[in-house]
């Protein structure tokens, strides 16, 4: 590129010759547009640059935090006087539109065979663009902007030659580094191979106040790279890309559902009862009902709800907000698909999640072999299926089919058998209040980890299932299934429970033992292991659903359910590392 950027230069221009040094030779080409924008053409003379083009004020070898302030107060003052410098000329330096003819990529591909050092100056040659520019260099009888829109990059070429009167004094002087430009004139690539823009008149339509970060000092800090996820987007291009990829595999995902006659519907954020999931809800306040109200937690009861009331093939894709922690797997809002099909088990689940995953690979990747941080994973189908009960065996030695139902030498196994575990671990078992819950507990700690490739584990203990219908083979159990990838949980999915009368027993048990922690919680405010129960979110209330467990008398067919993690399918195919990366704008840890 032959427009350097512009961060590349610090060091090496003085702070005032990053402007332009345009000229005048023919008539004032300064004028008014249609959209009150400044209009300039280019110029032909030489001038001196002058104080007031200032971008790069501050010390690209600052490090200190009031330097910096400092350095971008002075940058935002003197553009401030740019801005009143404008409209003290009649001029708008936020213009109302501009007229485009083509994206900087549509140009790219359609000049791509233009020869190096040919211009294209026919009728329909003449074309107009705009975005904001990123990087410049001016020597001698030439200058160049490299301008930035959606799409991608190109360069902007103005040459001595057709300057016209003073403007190239007003360009240096009023464009900086961030500032959105329209342009317009004939392609031509240059001798060294760029396609460019061969600029006939140019406008400014908006003028930037603060200097962008430069390329290797500027927005590295991470939480604030969360923070001001706009400067982010505009310092790294790459950044910008993963949202557009998740825009483009939420596409695949509605096509691909769709495609299964399934409907997107829309239910309630704000609800009278946290319920779907087991987790602290945000609480808020309805002022002219009087009563609380809950951010939702999960989609699935009233989904359910739609199948009572006849419809057979539904699906949500929305906001999910749970009060609870941060973590390069967390967020306090983060975006689910949940989907439920009448007169279908859970088997038939296991189909669509590997429908939705790969055709969104393919979407993505063009193909079923991705890498995930280093990691080869392959998508191809079918992917393994193994049960709960199976992993943990093969993983551990430990066969839970075989202890029985005494807890308390399940425990004395299952802690002899791992031998050394860290605090928590130890705790997270000791604390287990029923066999099944042991067994998730050990899946958790020692084989979740491992399941790097696609892996469905199969049939939870019913006691970690309150939704789940009883598996028609196996006592203890529910027809459930979770999909693990690189270690982590992508989606999970049941043969839905539709007896009313054991789903409410199941959801009064759930509401039991969770009202036993919390009051073990405030019974012991004092001492360590209350703030580990405080970390785990279990002094908050919960409630049962009356209305849910109204509508199951009516009537739900049988039916199965899946939710499956949006961001987290994101990650996975854009190769990211944390949940921040794949939200634009997540919960910052610290607000400054």
């Amino acid at each position: 590129m032959e427009a350097v950027k512009a961060w590349s230069f610090t060091k090496q221009l003085h702070p005032w010759k990053h402007l332009f040094h345009f000229s005048s030779s023919t008539p004032s080409a300064i004028r008014r547009s249609s959209h009150s924008s400044l209009v300039l053409r280019c110029c032909s003379s030489t001038t001196t640059a002058t104080a007031a083009g200032g971008r790069n004020r501050r010390s690209s070898s600052s490090s200190s935090s009031s330097s910096s302030t400092s350095s971008t107060e002075s940058v935002r003052a003197i553009r401030l006087q740019k801005v009143e410098e404008l409209r003290s000329k009649g001029l708008e330096p936020y213009a109302y539109r501009w007229d485009r003819t083509h994206s900087a990529n549509q140009l790219q591909d359609i000049y791509k065979h233009l020869a190096n050092g040919e211009e294209m100056n026919g009728e329909n040659d003449h074309v107009s663009i705009a975005g904001r520019i990123v990087a410049r260099r001016a020597f001698g009888k030439l200058a160049f902007f490299t301008l930035r829109d959606d799409s991608g990059t190109i360069q902007l070429y103005c040459e001595k030659g057709r300057l016209v009167n003073d403007q190239f004094n007003q360009l240096k002087n009023l464009v900086d580094i961030g500032d959105i430009l329209g342009a317009s004139g004939s392609i031509k690539r240059t001798e060294k191979g760029e396609l460019s823009i061969y600029v006939n008149s140019f406008a400014i339509l908006t003028k930037s106040l603060l200097p962008l970060p430069d390329k290797y000092h500027g927005l590295t800090h991470v939480d604030k790279r969360y923070r001001q996820r706009y400067i982010d987007m505009i310092s790294n291009p790459e950044v910008a890309e993963v949202f557009r990829q998740r825009a483009k595999i939420m596409s695949e995902v509605r096509r691909t559902v769709e495609s299964f006659g399934f409907i997107e519907v829309e239910t309630p954020v704000l609800q009278g009862a946290a319920g779907g999931a087991e987790a602290r809800p945000f609480v808020t306040y309805h002022n002219s009902m009087g009563r609380d109200l809950y951010l939702r937690i999960a989609t699935e009861l009233h989904l359910k709800r739609m199948l009572v009331g006849g419809f057979e093939k539904v699906y949500e894709i929305g906001r999910i907000f749970r009060n609870e922690g941060i973590s390069n797997r967390h967020n306090p809002e983060f975006t689910t698909i949940e989907m439920y099909e009448a007169y279908s088990d859970y088997e038939s689940m296991i189909n669509m999640a590997e429908e939705i995953v790969t055709r969104c690979a393919l979407a993505i990747h063009g193909k079923l072999t991705i890498d995930y941080q280093g990691i080869e994973i392959c998508l191809e189908r079918p992917w393994r299926r193994e049960t709960m009960h199976n992993l943990v065996k093969e993983a551990t030695g430990i066969d839970f089919n075989k202890l029985g139902n005494d807890l308390k030498a399940c425990k004395e196994v299952t802690l002899r058998t791992l031998g050394e575990l860290d605090y928590k671990d130890k705790s997270s078992i000791e604390a287990c209040t029923s066999v099944g819950h042991l067994l998730n507990e050990v899946f958790e700690i020692v084989v979740e980890p491992k399941l790097l490739q696609p892996t469905f584990v199969l049939d939870y203990p019913i006691e970690i299932s309150p939704l789940a219908k009883r598996h028609r083979s196996h006592a203890g159990l529910t027809e459930r299934f979770e999909l693990f990838i690189c270690g982590r949980e992508l989606a999970n999915a049941f043969s839905e429970l539709t007896d009313p009368v054991d789903q409410r027993g199941r959801l009064e048990e759930q509401v039991r033992q969770h009202n036993e922690k919390r009051a073990e919680a405030v019974s012991e405010t004092d001492s360590t292991e209350v703030k580990i129960k405080k970390d785990d979110d279990e002094s908050y209330e919960v409630m049962l659903d009356d209305d849910f467990l109204t509508a199951l008398e009516y009537g739900m067919p049988p039916a199965s359910g899946l939710g499956l993690g949006i961001d987290r399918l994101v990650m996975l195919l854009t190769d990211s590392a944390s949940i921040r990366d794949v939200i634009a704008f997540p919960v910052p840890k610290n607000q400054e």
